[in-house]
């Protein structure tokens, strides 16, 4: 309670020195972003002043936010009165905000450029009900990253987004290259959840359904259970994956792939900035496309967003700083930046985003396969989430209980959670 008061207590502060209208009419609108990484911020920023020097009625003031606390910061300065103009998250978070009253419906604020240019698959994340409550600009798709000597000498076939290894042949690959204290795959499955829903959309796994009525129910079926008990199987029967690494985060596991302990380990596309700055000399890598099943490369994403705060007197002048923000140029110097893949249809024929280097064009063969994250419509999900399926799909990874359980307990006590947000 104490540290909310005190970030209450922040952006009151922020508040008196920040935006606002001025005596002489000029407007200020307060940008929170996001970005973390040098090349990120430093394009964020470059295109803020971009757009201040062009714009010097409606000046637009760089806020850093962080990822690790952004819900708790935003719902305490939505509840202040002290939200930013314009907000910077992930699709996956916008659903208590957007049904709450506190983000701006944005369907009749966006020009026809912006809203023509993003795929409507893309605009699927981002809208809750009748309203669209955030434009979708970055996503990255989630891939294989390999050793590729490894690889190489092995004599495994490589695969490509045109013929990409099925799941079964994966498991039958990483228990090829296991052996003598080393693993084929280490899966980073700290939050397993995400990483289990996006991926088992290429199986046909839907798991959460709506009915006519729109309420949803939970059902762990047969193409549900392709990827949790490949990587069942992976680290309980073959031993070809590293049962050490399932409480890890992605980066947790850079060290022993560099080590040549894991043949393979699927990150998002994104990490291949930490491992150009932090694999050693020598160090040959490449990006894979993640295993492909009956609905092929199809895997579900939560993309970057921007928002805009309900509570904003200038929600017209905001709109249309995101619209400069994400013209197709200034999207793919954003994407590039944060070494992420654009939505927009101008931004992805940018040809640096399909060249060789650095896999770039491996990651953007991959983005028409991309589809809203199963669950992030969901009221309820993230207390299911959290209470039900992390517990249950962490003890099913680790062998401490079988399938029938973690099917029973995402089913029957999940249905009990999401119940209580249907009534």
């Amino acid at each position: 309670m104490r540290a909310r008061w005190i970030v209450v207590l922040l952006l009151l502060l922020a508040g008196c020195t920040g935006g606002g209208d001025t005596d002489d009419g000029r407007i200020t609108l307060r940008f929170q972003s996001l970005a973390w990484q040098e090349e990120s911020v430093a394009a964020n920023k470059e295109l803020v002043e971009e757009w201040n020097a062009g714009h010097p009625e409606v000046k637009v003031e760089y806020v850093q936010g962080s990822w690790d606390s952004v819900h708790d910061q935003l719902l305490t300065s939505f509840e202040g009165g002290e939200a930013p103009d314009i907000v910077h998250d992930a699709s996956d978070d916008l659903a208590d905000f957007a049904y709450g009253g506190h983000l701006a419906d944005l369907t009749d604020l966006l020009p026809e450029r912006l809203k023509s240019d993003i795929p409507q698959r893309s605009w699927q994340t981002t809208t809750f009900g009748d309203g669209i409550y955030g434009v979708p600009f970055l996503q990255e798709p989630r891939v294989l990253i390999a050793n590729a000597t490894w690889l190489k000498e092995s004599g495994v076939r490589i695969p490509t987004p045109e013929q990409p290894w099925s799941w079964g042949e994966f498991r039958q690959i990483t228990e090829e290259l296991s052996g003598d204290g080393r693993y084929g795959v280490a899966w980073p499955l700290k939050e397993p959840v995400s990483a289990t829903l996006n991926l088992s959309l290429s199986a046909g796994g839907q798991l959460f359904h709506r009915d006519a009525d729109g309420k949803v129910e939970i059902r762990f079926e047969g193409p549900d259970e392709v990827v949790p008990k490949t990587i069942h199987d992976q680290v309980n029967t073959d031993a070809s994956a590293s049962g050490s690494t399932l409480g890890s985060g992605g980066s947790d596991t850079l060290p022993g792939f560099f080590g040549g302990r894991y043949a393979m380990v699927p990150l998002g596309f994104s990490y291949r900035q930490q491992i150009v700055q932090q694999a050693p000399e020598g160090f040959d890598w490449q990006v894979l496309p993640a295993p492909a099943g009956a609905d092929g490369l199809t895997q579900g994403v939560s993309p970057q967003t921007l928002s805009i705060a309900e509570d904003s007197p200038h929600k017209k002048q905001a709109a249309e700083f995101i619209d400069f923000l994400l013209r197709p140029e200034n999207m793919v110097r954003l994407a590039l930046g944060d070494w992420m893949l654009p939505t927009g249809t101008e931004a992805l024929k940018e040809p640096a985003l399909h060249t060789a280097e650095h896999d770039w064009a491996t990651g953007t063969a991959l983005a028409a396969h991309l589809r809203s994250a199963p669950a992030q419509s969901v009221r309820g999900y993230p207390e299911w989430k959290d209470k039900v399926a992390t517990p249950a799909l962490q003890e099913y990874y680790s062998g401490a209980i079988g399938l029938d359980e973690l099917r029973e307990r995402l089913e029957e006590d999940g249905n009990l959670v999401l119940a209580r947000y249907q009534r």
